[in-house]
């Protein structure tokens, strides 16, 4: 406890973070069917600052790739990796559980029913919908699954009974789902294609709709690392020391929720992110939440931009959908964390 109360952030660990994340991003802006030069890059991003001006010796088309398409793609697929990994280590504090994952509560269960029922009533029309749908279908299961365990756990163990409820919630939404599938079977490809995940949506309005979602569901994130360090040595203890541990568990959960629902609302399914990153970083930086919760955010964003990376290049000019990418990563690394937790809990 003394340990992880007195852990912080140190400039190292941050800065190594800061310089993936921006490599990754500057091979994500180079690389493509369009090739453009680094230094041209480099300087039309520069000339974009306050105060700098900077002749960056693109031609116009080039400069439209760049700011047009890549750049907010680049910008989406981190934001969206930041909050599902920094959602990944708030559930994991939460439930103080390494393989908890920001859809245990029905997030992407609800997300998906959100965007199979627009895509199903408005099929004859232009869908800019889909992502405002998906995004009150994710709040709309964690809110049920957050309901029915609260109700349902009265006098029992609180954890526990709210992930069986996520999984029954989503269980249930998938049902419907299925049924709204099966209502409009010639949606099917436009539905599996949103289901596997992809940044197609990437433009600077996308952007600017979950912005102060995903900011405010960071920053509460952020804020409450100590709590969860306080709240890992048990709620008898946290008591103890003046900490209300429901409110505390409420408070992430609502903030884990959001930042799920405005990465699926905008992205489709991508998995393995909230598992694979928060324990890398708690693998090679330690396991104070002051620590995991800021490095998975700038982990995720550069995990994520490097595997949208691959997904457009790997089969070019095809793309990969990127929930196949992250599972390609993500399905061996959560056996091996499933193995290394069964191992600690043997005797």
């Amino acid at each position: 406890m003394r340990t992880r109360e007195a852990a912080r952030l140190r400039p190292l660990p941050l800065a190594v973070a800061v310089l993936v994340l921006l490599a990754a991003m500057l091979a994500a802006l180079l690389v493509g069917p369009a090739g453009l030069p680094a230094a041209g890059v480099v300087k039309a991003l520069a000339d974009r600052l306050p105060f700098v001006h900077v002749d960056s010796g693109l031609a116009a088309v080039d400069r439209n790739v760049l700011f047009e398409l890549r750049l907010p793609r680049v910008l989406l697929g981190a934001v969206v990796g930041g909050l599902l990994a920094v959602a990944g280590a708030g559930y994991q504090g939460v439930f103080r559980n390494p393989l908890a994952d920001p859809y245990l509560l029905g997030a992407a269960a609800g997300a998906g029913v959100g965007a199979t029922l627009v895509i199903v009533v408005l099929s004859d029309r232009p869908t800019p919908a889909v992502p405002l749908a998906s995004f009150a279908g994710a709040l709309g299961g964690v809110a049920l699954a957050y309901g029915l365990g609260s109700t349902a756990g009265r006098g029992g163990s609180g954890t526990a009974t709210l992930v069986l409820a996520g999984v029954a919630v989503s269980s249930f939404l998938a049902s419907v789902q299925a049924f709204l599938q099966q209502a409009k079977a010639e949606e099917l490809q436009r539905i599996y294609s949103w289901i596997l995940g992809g940044l197609g949506l990437a433009d600077w309005p996308t952007l600017a709709m979950i912005a102060p979602y995903a900011a405010v569901a960071v920053v509460t994130l952020l804020l409450h690392g100590r709590l969860l360090d306080v709240l890992s040595v048990g709620d008898e203890e946290a008591a103890s020391l003046g900490l209300s541990a429901a409110r505390v568990r409420l408070t992430v959960l609502a903030a884990a929720s959001l930042a799920t629902a405005c990465a699926v609302a905008v992205s489709g399914l991508i998995g393995f992110v909230g598992v694979v990153v928060p324990h890398v970083v708690r693998r090679l930086a330690g396991g104070s939440y002051r620590i995991v919760l800021p490095l998975s955010l700038l982990g995720g964003a550069a995990f994520l931009t490097v595997a949208d990376l691959v997904g457009r290049t790997i089969v070019a000019p095809g793309e990969l959908p990127l929930g196949v990418v992250t599972a390609f990563v993500g399905g061996p690394f959560f056996v091996l964390v499933l193995r290394a937790v069964r191992g600690r809990a043997e005797p």
